[in-house]
């Protein structure tokens, strides 16, 4: 309902704006030929030929695998490094608008819209890769689901992203007792942040491609994001240390699934809509073998620029996850649902 009342609320605001931008080429109905075009935004490098960010390459194997399994009836463009929406963050309401039909997103982003959201970037809640995978067919899993269809939005791929801890100057932070008093650091994700403030960090908020200048100039003196930003903006040109996924422990991973609004999902025929589901499936191997593979390759490519690359042992974890318990509580108090959403959560194995 709330969707609904906000759609409500700015659809004469969105009828301007999508009529602004169809003047200025930007909003497609269809194809030349009479077909479908979506437009699909997301705020990474673009891929080139298959390669590059592998959240940028998932976008660009599901709009070819859509093209040709539907005879080129439904066309979609790609519109990478917030090209067409300049705040990465606005993409959701950029959906509900219809600036855009689907996106690679980060869907914490959208928790200032639909607070429980942040459940699925919640401060060491999710440990490694396998627990995070586990989450699709978890009870948590229909729960997210649910969640996003309510608001909006339908998943197509699941995507998990694992994060790390980069440190411009000095010792690695490993344990939340390495972190020294006034210390700045960009976190993405409000509960993330809460966790952060809770262990002595100071912070700047930013989004993740704003990083490498900030520490440049001093702003920052470290950062946590996922390992594919770490490596797609360089950051190994600022950082001194490098506190790694592979190990098996991190506090910080996000869910970045691949999305189309179930607005713009309903305008398509059945068989449209049986392809997109079908694509996704088909993509799900992909993106979480890649997203693992990513953080092994960030890791040989921080090594080869001379930063101190070091992994977080189990009980530098536990400590993380117990400066997490007070954020998980204030979640389930504040949020609705949002108790059982950290029972369902806790549940899922991490093996």
């Amino acid at each position: 309902m709330g969707t609904l009342r906000r759609r409500f609320l700015s659809g004469i605001g969105a009828v301007l704006l999508v009529g602004l931008l169809v003047g200025c080429g930007l909003a497609e109905s269809g194809g030349g030929d009479g077909g479908v075009t979506l437009r699909l935004s997301h705020q990474w490098p673009g891929a080139s030929e298959g390669e590059g960010d592998f959240r940028a390459v998932l976008a660009q194997r599901f709009a070819q695998q859509v093209k040709e399994k539907t005879n080129g009836d439904v066309t979609i463009k790609i519109y990478p490094n917030n090209s067409l929406i300049e705040d990465p963050e606005q993409q959701y309401q950029a959906m509900e608008q219809g600036t855009t039909d689907m996106s690679v997103y980060p869907l914490d982003y959208a928790s200032g819209d639909v607070p429980a959201f942040s459940i699925t970037l919640m401060p060491a809640m999710v440990r490694n890769h396998a627990q995070a995978q586990n989450w699709q067919d978890a009870e948590i899993g229909n729960k997210v689901e649910q969640m996003t269809e309510e608001n909006g939005v339908k998943v197509l791929t699941w995507v998990w992203n694992a994060g790390a801890i980069g440190v411009k100057e000095g010792d690695p932070i490993v344990s939340p007792d390495d972190v020294q008093s006034g210390t700045v650091t960009r976190a993405a994700g409000p509960r993330v942040e809460e966790m952060l403030k809770r262990v002595g960090f100071g912070l700047a908020s930013m989004d993740s491609s704003e990083i490498y200048n900030a520490m440049q100039t001093g702003t920052l003196d470290s950062a946590v994001t996922s390992t594919s930003s770490f490596s797609s903006y360089r950051l190994y040109e600022q950082v001194e240390s490098y506190t790694s996924p592979t190990g098996g422990n991190t506090f910080w991973f996000m869910f970045e699934p691949l999305i189309i609004s179930t607005e713009q999902f309903e305008e398509l025929t059945p068989e449209q809509q049986r392809i997109f589901e079908e694509v996704g499936a088909e993509l799900q191997e992909y993106a979480y073998t890649a997203s693992e593979e990513d953080d092994v390759r960030v890791d040989e490519e921080f090594e080869e620029a001379g930063v101190n690359v070091v992994q977080m042992d189990d009980q530098s974890f536990e400590e993380w996850q117990g400066a997490s318990q007070p954020v998980w509580e204030n979640f389930a108090g504040e949020v609705e649902g949002g108790q059982e959403l950290i029972e369902l959560a806790s549940q899922v194995p991490d093996k």
